[in-house]
């Protein structure tokens, strides 16, 4: 019988000024930034190389954009895509969708034509807010997937005007610079226009609490993309979680945030998006991570916040280093997604002087479950403790209604506050995921008497690579569209830079010469470039199941030892 209220241990392991628990939650994700806007209305919300957006004129272009989407025929309920990289549309994007009570549905605008319309294909979304460079992929979906209302973002429009007219020189480096930020589009309405709209009616209804907010896709353990569906609950939940963890940091004042994580990605959208806005704080903005572009802004304005992946730490140290520019002032580093290696921490927190911390969490729980203190008793080497609220057990993965001994290896199941309620449209993937009101989060942990949490394998087949997911099964299906391609398994092996690295082993058909190259070639056009294998090993056979189902760990166990004799 599983203990309906579970002893939460790690409370005590808190760091002063910790709660344990949440206030009451009420309102909606709307009313976090109509807050800022109130309290700090002419501080700075945005800063885009340079420019500034206050939380005032944020505030108006979430009303104006909101009433253009409402006149477009967007209303409550309904999904409505977004396809942008990192800037201030698509912030406001964001609200005025949510404003109306309809569903933000996030995309990486970096996805492949396939991979792009596997997911428009199950949301079904009927609107979509797309950067210029992607209008072109959504308007060439087949017929039987009809994108209507597609409105195009040229995010040089959010530049400084110097740099604005600095991209129009006759000249190589700015042609170059012009056609990576945006491209000409035909046939859809540019954002400008949806901006310029007059404000909605302060009478508009509003989102409730436990409406569908955000549907958020994760690879899950299979190649098709399920959409974990979270509320307004969950994400004002998570961001009140993440404020709770830093009691010493308060809002305004100054405070700063760095988006160089995609803010279409959970972990970019929960710190950046959510948690940022809802301190009244800077959130500088960057379209990708540039070592020399986020130098630059801490020589200026050092992050109070700043979310990231050990990459990008490791990076920016070097690249810092060989500058000589100083990385003081940066206060809170939180890393997550991968394995944060310990020799990264004591070099970073010297250059620093703040901290760098690791945590853990899932698409499905918006996503943070779990965070090392920011004080001196954080434990490297763990991914920390449960955030306020939440609550953990670790569990026999083959009878998960039993828990493990203390201190045994178990799998880890949660719930609270932050938790999803299921995958939009997957019934039968919901029920998969739960046991009794619990989450499975497929991954296998250790709880120390202290409360700190150590990962230590994964039931999950997942990739995870440079902080993206990446699942074995959709890579093997590219594999094995190549001609000479029988079969293929792939499989993450260990890299100091990102983590994981894809790699596959793949049998061929037939005695003919093997060019591993086209193969990789081949892949890139249909996946993104994270998810193409970095290696491809040619074997004669692959290890399989009494059913006939490739075992992936027995895969991975042979290129090591084929990696290490070799």
């Amino acid at each position: 019988m599983i203990d309906v209220d579970p002893p939460r241990p790690w409370t005590r392991s808190y760091a002063p000024g910790v709660p344990a628990d949440l206030p009451v939650l009420t309102g909606s994700l709307v009313d976090i930034v109509e807050r800022s806007a109130r309290d700090f209305p002419h501080a700075p919300a945005l800063e885009f190389f340079g420019r500034e957006t206050t939380y005032r004129a944020l505030l108006e272009q979430i009303e104006r954009a909101a009433a253009a989407l409402y006149e477009r025929g967007v209303r409550s309920g309904d999904p409505v895509a977004i396809v942008l990289p990192n800037c201030p549309q698509h912030i406001v994007a964001f609200y005025a969708v949510l404003r109306l009570g309809a569903v933000v549905v996030e995309h990486n605008p970096l996805y492949t034509p396939r991979e792009l319309r596997k997911q428009f294909e199950d949301h079904g979304a009927r609107h979509a807010i797309v950067w210029s460079k992607v209008v072109a992929t959504v308007q060439d979906f087949p017929d039987d997937l009809p994108v209507p209302d597609i409105i195009s973002v040229d995010v040089t429009e959010a530049l400084p005007t110097t740099k604005r007219i600095a991209l129009m020189l006759p000249v190589a480096k700015a042609r170059q610079s012009r056609r990576a930020l945006t491209e000409p589009v035909v046939d859809a309405t540019p954002w400008h226009r949806i901006v310029a709209h007059a404000p909605l009616a302060a009478s508009h209804p509003r989102p409730g609490i436990d409406d569908l907010a955000i549907i958020q896709y994760t690879s899950g353990t299979t190649g098709s993309p399920k959409g974990a569906a979270l509320t307004h609950r969950n994400l004002l939940a998570n961001a009140m979680q993440a404020h709770s963890w830093v009691p010493h940091v308060e809002r305004g004042k100054g405070c700063v945030f760095y988006a160089v994580l995609p803010m279409f990605h959970a972990y970019g959208l929960t710190l950046c998006v959510t948690f940022a806005m809802s301190m009244g704080a800077r959130l500088v903005l960057f379209p990708k991570f540039d070592p020399d572009l986020v130098l630059a802004v801490v020589k200026k304005r050092p992050a109070t916040v700043f979310p990231l992946v050990p990459p990008i730490a490791d990076r920016l140290l070097t690249a810092a280093r060989e500058r000589g520019v100083s990385l003081r002032g940066i206060e809170i580093a939180i890393s997550g997604a991968m394995a944060l290696p310990h020799e990264l921490v004591v070099p970073f927190e010297e250059a620093t002087g703040g901290y760098l911390v690791e945590g853990y969490g899932l698409s499905e729980c918006s996503p943070v479950l779990m965070v090392n203190p920011v004080a001196p008793n954080r434990q490297p080497g763990t991914v920390g403790l449960p955030v306020p609220g939440t609550e953990v057990r670790v569990v026999d993965p083959d009878n998960p209604t039993v828990d493990v001994a203390p201190g045994e290896k178990g799998e880890l199941v949660v719930r609270g506050p932050q938790v999803f309620h299921g995958y939009y449209g997957h019934p039968e993937e919901t029920e998969r995921a739960f046991v009794d009101g619990w989450f499975r989060t497929g991954d296998i942990v250790t709880i120390d008497e202290d409360g700190f949490i150590r990962i230590v394998d994964r039931i999950k087949e997942l990739i995870i690579t440079g902080g993206f997911n990446v699942a074995p099964t959709e890579v093997e299906i590219a594999l094995r569209q190549h001609p000479q391609v029988k079969d293929a398994a792939v499989v993450g092996l260990p890299d100091e830079r990102a983590g994981e690295e894809v790699v596959a082993a793949i049998i061929v058909d037939g005695d003919q010469d093997v060019d591993v190259e086209a193969i990789r070639e081949s892949v890139r056009d249909i996946l993104t470039p994270y998810k193409v294998p970095r290696r491809i090993f040619v074997v004669d056979e692959l290890p399989k199941s009494l059913i006939g189902k490739v075992l992936r760990r027995q895969v991975r166990e042979s290129l090591e030892k084929l990696i290490a004799g070799a």
